[in-house]
């Protein structure tokens, strides 16, 4: 099937405003600072920008907590600036996609301040209030951010349900007002320019009837929610519904965010009939290096190994072939930078030619690439040392539980795995230069910059033709000219499935074939593949091409 939308063959650029790019001088960047930088953007190639919340918003999990839907957060700027931003973005024949944050509000909200009056506020069906069980929470559901996903409101008299923070209530999409009020927003927005949504937690908005408790092991206090709230019984109902009343009407490109999806609900989520989403987030690449004790979660120190990750990629990309499109991502502002996390950034060339191998391996393959912030130029973890560094919520949160409350981890460890998987990895500021601050402000910002900054910036990586930046830009020129890669079949390289070292797949089209080879290690080893004499080298990470040599972290693309 060919894929003749206008995002299929599109690149997103991430953008964490708070961590862009700072103009008034406050250390937390703003819509300014990205307007400054559109030029940037528009020569790095990327036709998309996602912005991470604007909204207004108490900030208690970095603007996913948002309390106007209509307004900007005054730190960020204002309506107007907003207005400059999206015209500076068409200008430049590019699209910006919001994000959408409608699982729940902040307690800060207008219809929460209502709904907490009392059961007979017109509000109050906005939320899911409960009484308590026995004493206790009305079931035994866990918080993803630690401790019970339930709160008691002394001034209402019940408990009402927050997957997230205590801060962030779940809003009552059974509620048909609810729904309908969230369609006239984002038709609100699209009525501004707006090309589309990234929608945060989507697949977790449809909760079970009678809300049963969760499965429980024996070292948690609080069941484990996602296996009931993922993907809920009327989520596809809702998304339909959604598309019939805001998608339908514009040209849009939706991305939902969907917690514990496999490959066959994706195929509903994103079907090429574009009934739901364009496409969706999934994150089964990102549990690969998870600790093996499920109390633990994702605080661990082991690399993904090749073996895991090529069979979970290729059982993606074979599975959404025809039916449904893949979004492509190695990094956003939940994950550790994807250098440090799946190349090497102990030394300066394994850290450039890790990055560039990483980029190849995701951007030759079918779906639509999502560019994170600071990912083009080969930005690092920042493995902070002390708590005190970390502002990061779930870090910290983990770090006492595991810790302080559950004595499940020592500190020492508990730090070496914070340094690794922290989402404050992410989040440290955009580094353009080697001045103060990495030229991200004039002012102490909000998040310490990586002490890094010096060597890995802008100002370098565009001073220099081999850096990873000008790697990125001719991925992206190439996705753009060569219609086998939004189009052709993936294969691996038949004999390729166990090899501890190698990555070799190719992209097939009548006209055309590709075989990527990449290589995962910072070994050196003899591979043969058959490639014809005539074929050419489309991009590589090395300045020659050593056959059946390959080096460290080696990527080369052949075309024939």
């Amino acid at each position: 099937m060919e894929n003749n939308h206008w995002w299929n063959n599109s690149v997103v650029y991430q953008i964490y405003p708070k961590s862009f790019q700072d103009t008034n001088h406050d250390g937390v960047g703003d819509l300014r600072g990205i307007i400054e930088h559109l030029d940037y953007l528009k020569k790095l190639g990327v036709d998309i920008i996602w912005l991470n919340p604007i909204y207004e918003s108490p900030q208690v999990d970095n603007g996913y907590d948002i309390s106007n839907y209509k307004a900007i957060n005054p730190t960020l700027g204002n309506m107007d600036d907003f207005q400059e931003l999206i015209d500076g973005i068409h200008e430049r024949g590019m699209k910006l996609v919001m994000d959408l944050v409608v699982n729940h509000t902040s307690d800060q909200h207008h219809w929460f301040q209502e709904s907490r009056k009392g059961k007979d506020n017109p509000y109050r069906d906005y939320y899911i209030w409960r009484d308590g069980k026995d004493g206790q929470e009305p079931n035994n559901w866990g918080s993803y951010f630690s401790g019970a996903a339930w709160k008691y409101d002394q001034q209402s008299g019940q408990y009402y349900l927050h997957l997230f923070a205590p801060q962030q209530p779940d809003l009552n999409w059974e509620n048909p007002k609810v729904r309908h009020t969230v369609y006239d927003m984002m038709n609100w927005w699209a009525a501004k320019g707006v090309d589309g949504f990234r929608m945060d937690v989507i697949n977790l908005i449809s909760k079970p009837a009678g809300l049963p408790d969760a499965p429980q092991s024996g070292d948690e206090k609080y069941g484990n929610v996602e296996p009931l709230v993922s993907n809920g019984p009327r989520i596809h109902e809702f998304l339909q519904e959604m598309n019939k009343n805001v998608m339908s009407k514009h040209k849009m490109v939706t991305v939902g965010e969907t917690p514990g999806a496999t490959p066959d609900d994706a195929k509903k989520y994103a079907n090429l009939d574009n009934s739901e989403l364009n496409m969706v987030f999934q994150f089964e690449h990102m549990g690969l290096d998870s600790n093996p004790n499920p109390a633990l979660g994702k605080w661990f120190d082991q690399k993904a190994s090749l073996k895991d990750l090529r069979a979970n990629l290729t059982k993606w990309q074979e599975k959404l072939y025809g039916i449904a499109w893949n979004s492509l991502y190695w990094n956003n502002h939940d994950q550790p930078r994807v250098v440090s996390r799946f190349g090497n950034d102990q030394t300066e060339d394994y850290r450039v030619k890790s990055a560039k191998m990483l980029a190849t391996m995701m951007h030759m393959m079918q779906g639509t690439p999502y560019i994170y912030e600071g990912e083009e130029i080969g930005m690092t973890n920042a493995y902070f040392p002390k708590l005190e560094d970390y502002v990061d919520l779930e870090s910290i949160n983990a770090y006492h539980q595991l810790v302080d409350d559950q004595h499940l981890l020592d500190g020492k460890t508990m730090m070496k795995y914070i340094a690794l998987h922290s989402r404050d990895n992410a989040r440290t500021p955009m580094q353009w230069d080697d001045s103060e601050y990495a030229g991200f402000s004039d002012h102490l910002p909000w998040e310490k910059v990586n002490p890094n900054y010096k060597q890995i910036n802008v100002k370098k990586a565009l001073a220099d033709q081999n850096s990873v930046f000008y790697y990125y830009q001719k991925l992206i020129e190439l996705r753009h000219t060569l219609p086998v890669i939004t189009n052709g079949k993936y294969a691996l390289v038949p004999g390729n499935e166990d090899d501890d070292a190698i990555f070799a797949y190719t992209r097939q089209s009548d006209e055309t074939t590709l075989l990527v080879i990449l290589n995962y290690t910072d070994q050196v080893v003899e591979r043969h593949y058959d490639v014809p004499t005539k074929a050419k080298l489309l991009i590589s990470n090395y300045a020659d091409d050593q056959g059946n040599t390959i080096r460290p972290y080696e990527a080369k693309v052949y075309q024939f």
